[in-house]
Formats: structure tokens, sequence, C-alpha cells
């Protein structure tokens, strides 16, 4: 969604002045796309706790729902990072140094799929933001897309670059070299990887017909789809910068 449908009001004024101002202090370059979304900061973490368990709520349809997860807040995509406005406050987020976790949950059942989810980032003053993504939270489909992509995009160089100086690259304790991925005691050489994908809620890294897990719960791994992009470069024994997808 870029821009409004309706006759902006003065308050919409004002927040896109106060937005334009905050990104143009912050550097973030042009504004690419605005989304509607739902967000919140967690100031404990128990509030952190709370935003989690909205996604257990089961509608009549079986589905889970994020409890009371309706837009609420407004995106503002730029080349160099995102502004979030939401309850008066304007949050910055630099693609080149935020972390994002996914959380998810899973509805059971016959068919069970995914249908809520909540992606945790940190702004620029290093504070928490919850934004809610499940079909009733805006446009969550498009900027769930485009955040990937760009943190990917903005961060993914300079971890090969210090690959390609020798060092480790670590993501809460899984880490890769230009030789190897591994966890803790594990190494895994990169001719020998065969395939990287995710099972149960885990990294996995198959190497002669058997899966390795690695590492804790994907979940708790900062900004797991720029490790999953990393290590299908090293795999693939190139350079080239993918996109988030």
């Amino acid at each position: 969604m870029t821009g409004p449908t309706t006759p902006r009001t003065c308050d919409d004024e004002l927040l896109l002045a106060r937005i334009s101002a905050a990104a143009g202090r912050a550097g973030l370059g042009k504004r690419l796309a605005t989304y509607a979304a739902t967000a919140y900061r967690p100031r404990t973490r128990a509030g952190l706790h709370r935003a989690i368990r909205r996604l257990s709520a089961r509608a009549p349809d079986g589905r889970y729902r994020a409890a009371g997860a309706r837009p609420n807040a407004r995106l503002d995509l730029y080349e160099g990072g995102m502004t979030v406005a939401v309850k008066g406050r304007i949050h910055i987020v630099r693609y080149d140094e935020t972390a994002v976790f996914r959380r998810s949950r899973r509805s059971r059942g016959p068919s069970p799929f995914e249908t809520a989810l909540i992606h945790l980032l940190t702004d620029v003053e290093r504070k928490r933001l919850v934004l809610h993504a499940n079909p009733e939270g805006g446009d969550a489909e498009a900027w769930q897309h485009e955040l990937r992509r760009a943190v990917t995009r903005a961060q993914l160089p300079a971890a090969l670059a210090a690959l390609h100086r020798g060092e480790r690259v670590f993501f809460a304790g899984i880490w890769l070299t230009t030789e190897h991925i591994g966890f803790r005691d594990l190494r895994l050489p990169w001719p020998q990887v065969q395939r990287i994908g995710m099972s149960g809620g885990f990294l996995t890294v198959t190497v002669g017909g058997r899966r390795h897990r690695l590492g804790p719960e994907a979940s708790t791994i900062p900004n797991v789809f720029v490790l999953r992009t990393l290590a299908e470069c090293c795999r693939a024994g190139g350079s080239g910068v993918a996109d988030g997808g």
C-alpha cells in the first residue's frame, strides 16, 4: 500500500512531516513504500511473552489469530531503513544494524498452516518493537517480504567480507567460515553440505543423507534469513548478494 486512498487530514499531514523529518535525520534515503500494520513496544519481557501468547487466540474456523491485532501503526520503508509510527512515537529501524526475530504459531488439525506470527526487531535506540503479521494486521505479506529482503541486502555484504578475511561469523552460536558451518564442536565442511533447511522450528543441514540440527530454535536466532542466505552463498562457493526472499 503506497499512499492513502482518502484525503489527508491535518493530523495525517503533521504525522507525515514528522516521519519525513525523522527519516531525514537518520539518513534513510528515499521513501519507497507505506504500509498499515499492527505494532507496539513491549516494555518488559512479560510484555513480549504476552505478544507471543496472543498468537494462540483461536477463531471459530480453527485458525490462530493475534488477539486484537488490528492495524494501529504506519510503516514507511526507505532505502536504508524504515520508520514505525505508533502511539504518537516514531521509531527508526536501520536495515544494516537491526536484529529481527520471527516467532509464529500453527493451527492444529488435519491441515495445519501458519496464520499468525510476529516480527520482533530493534530500533536505533536498541529498543524492541513487535510487528504483528497476521492476515487481519494490515499489508502483512508485502512488508514482511520487503523487510527480509532489505535487511539481507544490507547485512550480507559485511558478513561475506568478514568470511573472506578468514573470520568466523556467528548467529546465536551457529558459526560459519569459508570452509565449514558448525555449532559448538560440530563442524560440517561446505563441499559435503547437500541441503540447508528448517525442520520443527530448527535450522537443519543435510550431509551424506543425514540431517543435522544446528543451534537453538530459529525464533531465537537474529536475522535467520540472513544466515540462510549466507549459508547458501558459502555452499555454492559464491559471493553474490541474494534477496532475502
